[in-house]
């Protein structure tokens, strides 16, 4: 996986949300709002080729929590940014 290139984080007014930059990314149909956790996993995978191991192990750098519960969390996470197509 990647992150579409054109899509990026962005904190407005205290609230992490997911931008679409440029003519081929624009969709004013909604936008992305991500929480605390989620944003620092899109840090730590911005800008390379990534897989759910990659977003697990970057949650449990940040984060105490448990392999299962993370590995849970980031695959329902990539989901998530599959759905919104924000991924490639």
């Amino acid at each position: 996986m990647r992150i579409k290139e054109g899509f990026n984080l962005r904190n407005v007014c205290g609230e992490n949300i997911v931008v679409a930059e440029g003519e081929a990314n624009i969709d004013f149909t909604s936008v992305i709002s991500v929480n605390e956790t989620a944003a620092c996993i899109w840090k730590a995978v911005s800008g390379k080729d990534f897989d759910v191991n990659d977003m697990v192990e970057a949650l449990m750098a940040e984060y105490e929590v448990d392999r299962e519960t993370a590995e849970r969390d980031c695959q329902q996470l990539a989901i998530d940014w599959k759905k919104a197509d924000v991924l490639q």
